[in-house]
């Protein structure tokens, strides 16, 4: 687990249903990180025998259906990560890492308390998120508006995404207090959108789920902690998306070069390693 001081180090979890880990690696390294999979009781372990996280700088919770969903989504997940070694990844975000939960990683993030983190208190229960209203598994493309005040490292430089969501809990919900204190705080960084990437406001299916104040991803305080229900692994490049011939003729319009066919999801974890690499490494 060890890796030159130069090198953006990752590490990503699987084990127990989580079923997104290989397509999060390769998008980590295709942005320049050097990823490791390691399965969640290697990592427990690894824990007890030394400073297993040393070496990593970002810490992703990807996407799957751990434990499948029993108890609830990222329920058990979150329970296993926060008994055994919550106390190692609560340092780890104190010495200025990333964490980053996509999907079943972010439901995992609100159950163990990491997530949104107000105050720097990383165990406390503010938010949840909880079955979808349309009452079924959502499996679609969606629109993200990134909120032009937000903290989070992980969308600078966007305004806008199209992702796939796959989820059959993803509503956010939180009291209105703690909705507007989050806004207010500018750790809103995603929200479900309609085509013309305005607000969705609560228009299904454009906001796939129910989310109040249609809430995609939420980033802690200081930004370097990020969870979303949307997949950005999944739009590594072009030809993911479902309209990819059609985007390709788009951006050769606009003088794109063929060569450049990344997708936009990729964006979010170059951002994370070009703060690595801006904030961490010597």
């Amino acid at each position: 687990m060890s890796g030159a001081s130069h090198t953006v180090k990752a590490l990503v979890l699987t084990g127990f249903g989580i079923n997104c880990d290989f397509e999060t690696q390769y998008a980590l390294n295709q942005a320049g990180a050097q990823a490791d999979r390691l399965h969640i009781n290697q990592l427990i372990e690894a824990c007890r025998q030394g400073p297993a996280l040393d070496p990593y700088h970002i810490l992703a919770v990807d996407g799957g259906f751990a434990w499948a969903d029993d108890h609830g989504a990222g329920v058990l997940l979150g329970l296993k990560l926060r008994s055994n070694i919550g106390d190692r990844i609560e340092d780890f975000i104190a010495r200025g890492k990333l964490v980053m939960g996509i999907c079943n990683g972010f439901q995992a993030l609100v159950n163990m308390g990491l997530l949104p983190g107000m105050n720097r208190d990383y165990r406390a229960r503010t938010v949840a998120l909880t079955a979808n209203d349309c009452g079924n598994f959502r499996d679609d493309w969606v629109h993200l508006a990134v909120d032009p005040g937000t903290s989070c490292i992980f969308t600078k430089g966007l305004d806008r995404l199209e992702l796939p969501v796959r989820h059959g809990e993803g509503k956010f919900y939180a009291p209105p207090e703690v909705i507007e204190r989050l806004q207010k705080r500018g750790q809103v960084a995603l929200r479900y959108a309609g085509p013309d990437f305005e607000p969705a406001r609560g228009v299904f299916p454009y906001n796939p789920n129910g989310s109040l104040d249609d809430i995609a991803g939420v980033c802690d305080e200081t930004g370097r902690v990020f969870g979303l229900m949307p997949h950005p692994e999944a739009f590594h490049h072009l030809t993911r998306h479902p309209q990819w011939t059609r985007l390709l003729d788009i951006e050769q319009r606009r003088t794109m070069s063929p060569a450049d066919w990344e997708g936009r999801g990729l964006r979010i974890f170059r951002n994370a390693v070009e703060y690595v690499r801006e904030n961490l490494l010597p």
